[in-house]
């Protein structure tokens, strides 16, 4: 499993929290590359909730992570 901001960033909109099936359906209904589909598709499937982009991918960059005062603009 390879994740890029590209690639991450098609699931943004995603119905969180949401399935690893519903995430794989949301992905091919919102014409999500064929490597989201792969990625997806390799996640665990114990029937676990996934709340956000982190709990796929862990080191997924959050507002923090950026170093640009939002206020200045």
């Amino acid at each position: 499993m390879f994740w890029t901001l590209e690639l991450a960033s098609h699931l943004e909109d995603a119905p969180w929290p949401a399935t690893k099936d519903e995430l794989i359906d949301f992905g091919i209904r919102s014409g999500a590359p064929i490597e989201v589909i792969e990625n997806l598709q390799e996640l665990d499937d114990e029937g676990e909730i996934y709340e956000g982009l982190e709990d796929i991918w862990p080191d997924y960059p959050s507002q923090e992570d950026f170093f640009f005062n939002e206020d200045e603009y």
